[in-house]
């Protein structure tokens, strides 16, 4: 699958040995508790609390502006319990979500402006629409689609959407690129300016 190039400041970016990109406009809080598993994206305002627990994000998975990861709670014995959080491998989460699932598996897509509350578990191979509620402890199946306030079961999905999510994260990842002077439209090497004699 074939997107468009999207073009990043390199300098705004920090790249990582096992090709993560994680914007410097992040928040990774806790960062020795937060786990990126390799080409994963990081967008602008993103904020990660692995402070709270620990956080594992699978390999090309992206994570877009805005979002909010926070693991799951539960009241124990009066105090406040943290969970560690699991995002599966090709996982695109979209803008200004918050994301409290206890865990999501891989090839989910998580629209724009979601909110996935607290316990929740989404399947391997889900849609979740633009902006949902998904209310706490709501298990979403694998090869399902939810929408709505409160998010609901909607309908079943085609096998084809493994392989679909996987070739468009991949290709959402292989397209984000710093900046080049070509891709910028400028000319790469400096012109050679031409002199004439009389």
């Amino acid at each position: 699958m074939q997107v468009q190039p999207k073009y990043f400041e390199k300098s705004q970016y920090i790249e990582t040995l096992n090709g993560n990109k994680v914007s410097k406009s992040s928040i990774l809080c806790g960062i020795m508790n937060i786990r990126l598993h390799g080409k994963t994206i990081i967008k602008p305002g993103v904020i990660v609390r692995g402070d709270l627990a620990s956080v594992n994000i699978g390999r090309l998975s992206i994570i877009s502006e805005n979002t909010v990861i926070r693991p799951s709670s539960k009241k124990f014995k009066g105090s406040l319990v943290y969970f560690p959080q699991n995002i599966g491998d090709h996982v695109l989460v979209g803008e200004g979500c918050v994301i409290s699932a206890a865990s999501i598996g891989s090839n989910v897509y998580i629209g724009n402006n979601c909110i996935i509350s607290k316990r929740c578990i989404l399947k391997d191979c889900c849609i979740i629409a633009d902006n949902t509620i998904l209310p706490p402890d709501t298990v979403v199946p694998p090869f399902t689609y939810y929408s709505g306030t409160p998010g609901v079961y909607k309908e079943d999905l085609p096998d084809c959407i493994e392989q679909f999510q996987k070739e468009y994260t991949t290709s959402l990842y292989e397209s984000f690129l710093p900046n080049t002077p070509a891709s910028k439209g400028l000319p790469s090497t400096p012109t050679k300016l031409q002199t004439t004699t009389t």
